[in-house]
């Protein structure tokens, strides 16, 4: 298998997220409850995220019962056959779950299809309003059956920047300096609170770019794919590529001069 079958994960990932969001949808119309905290008590796991995790995995496991899985709320998961696999799942069952306890607008299923440590598909669904994000490496970004371009703004100063925060006290005052430092520089900040839709508005312009610190491979597999497929730059600082110390996704013109200010601003500092 090689990225030839990008096409076919991508049509499978699309299938499941979008029973999934089904799922989360129906669930969150019938109330919410909180089941568990993960890292602070306002990191929140609700009934919804399990339940949606588990039918993604049962689904996958159904299709392609020789492949992998990694999702946030239980984890690696490995086939039932000793061959290892070449493809991995990299799954989010509801991306943004404060937002979807809240009723905000702006949480989604995201799903990705890796082959030998490469994404090569992906999909982000929103739950709430049924947009839906698809790539293929090497195939663009898709919205709605329109191609996707990222904004072609070439100075930071006139830069609408998405951002996120960690959940972590500590972590989120450190988040908070770099914010008041970097905002006299740019357009304005937001903040949404789902990172992989984040990626998603900047992969079609909606937003000029989009940093954060503390992203889980879950978090932003398919809205990175998305947003590099858009035209978008994404990586991390000093040359390493996108993780949990940084990802940042900007048009090539801008990623320079906003990776530099957040080195400036030690982003990627702090707890």
């Amino acid at each position: 298998m090689d990225r030839s079958s990008a096409p076919e994960l991508l049509d499978i990932a699309v299938e499941v997220a979008r029973n999934a969001a089904d799922t989360a949808y129906r669930m969150r119309a019938e109330g919410v409850s909180v089941t568990a905290t993960k890292s602070t008590v306002t990191d929140v796991v609700t009934a919804a995220d399990r339940a949606v995790e588990r039918q993604i995995s049962d689904a996958l496991r159904r299709l392609r019962p020789d492949d992998a899985m990694l999702g946030e709320e239980y984890g690696a998961a490995q086939p039932g056959s000793d061959a290892p696999a070449r493809v991995r799942w990299i799954v989010d069952p509801i991306d943004g779950t404060v937002n979807y306890l809240y009723g905000l607008p702006h949480s989604a299923v995201s799903i990705a299809a890796e082959v030998d440590g490469e994404v090569v598909a992906g999909v982000v669904r929103n739950i709430h309003t049924g947009e839906e994000w698809t790539a293929t490496l090497g195939g663009g970004a898709w919205r709605d059956g329109r191609q996707l371009r990222c904004s072609a703004e070439t100075d930071l100063g006139q830069t609408l920047v998405i951002t996120g925060f960690g959940y972590d006290p500590a972590r989120r005052a450190h988040q908070a300096r770099v914010v008041a430092e970097l905002i006299p520089h740019v357009r304005d900040i937001r903040r949404l609170g789902a990172a992989a839709i984040d990626l998603c508005l900047v992969a079609e312009g909606r937003a000029d770019a989009y940093y954060e610190k503390g992203l889980a491979a879950w978090d932003q597999a398919a809205g990175a794919l998305v947003a590099a497929e858009a035209g978008l730059r994404v990586g991390g600082l000093g040359g390493r590529a996108p993780g949990p110390d940084m990802v940042i996704a900007a048009p090539p013109a801008i990623f320079a001069p906003l990776h530099d200010r957040l080195v400036d601003l030690d982003a990627d500092g702090g707890p």
